[in-house]
């Protein structure tokens, strides 16, 4: 068969374990929180940045250091929390201004948690005081807790972050691919996940490896149709 193949997506694994995580300026606010573990005087700490930010990794960092669980905000009720905190001391809430959320099963968690020095991890793509929440008495409570925010990343922490997630679909670039798009996207986590997708997906219509070529093309391909990752 002439031409492009279908790119056939097998998924990948994103590595999510303590070494893999790209400590850097951006992110030591959250990370110094989970180093004081257990010392947090309100035993609920809440986590925000943007996509793609480490949020996650963060999450498993904890859950894996404090034996907890993780679950997403979405999936949180009311009945749940008292079988929650039985399972595991520590739980991790994740997204939870990212859509629906029970906020008087938040508002019930946060109180158990405390109730059975338990500790809470809570994360979200805006600080506590901006979610969409409007019971009074869990509006007070978020508006309470110690937060720790992820910033913007540099060009350090971006390049670190290409690699990572190219070797997370098992991809290996040089650095000169690495400098050709940091001189060429957004600079955010999501702008980075979001064009190594469509990297791997063109390496595998084309089965050739990734290449400054072969992202140049992308990228010209993108501005052609509307849908670029911004920069110059």
């Amino acid at each position: 068969m002439n031409g492009a193949q279908l790119p056939l997506d097998l998924g990948h694994v994103t590595a999510l374990a303590e070494d893999d995580f790209l400590p850097a300026p951006c992110n030591a606010e959250a990370l110094a929180w989970l180093e004081r573990w257990p010392h947090w005087s309100g035993r609920v700490l809440a986590i925000h940045g943007p996509e793609g930010c480490g949020k996650t990794h963060l999450a498993h960092l904890f859950a894996a250091r404090t034996g907890g669980v993780i679950l997403p905000a979405h999936r949180l009720a009311v009945d749940m929390a008292p079988r929650l905190l039985e399972a595991a001391p520590t739980l991790a809430l994740e997204d939870c201004d990212g859509g629906e959320l029970d906020e008087d099963a938040l508002f019930h968690l946060i109180n158990l948690v405390r109730e059975q020095r338990a500790f809470l991890l809570l994360s979200g793509r805006l600080a506590p005081a901006r979610w969409p929440v409007v019971l009074p008495d869990l509006r007070s409570r978020l508006n309470a807790l110690p937060v720790a925010s992820i910033g913007a990343p540099d060009d350090a922490v971006l390049a670190a972050v290409l690699v990572k997630q190219f070797a997370d679909r098992q991809i290996k670039v040089g650095e000169g691919v690495v400098s050709y798009l940091l001189g060429r996207m957004d600079r955010s986590f999501a702008a980075c996940a979001r064009l190594v997708e469509r990297l791997d997906k063109a390496s595998l219509a084309e089965h050739r490896a990734v290449t400054v070529a072969l992202v140049r093309k992308v990228l010209e391909r993108e501005v052609e149709h509307g849908s670029g990752t911004g920069g110059p």
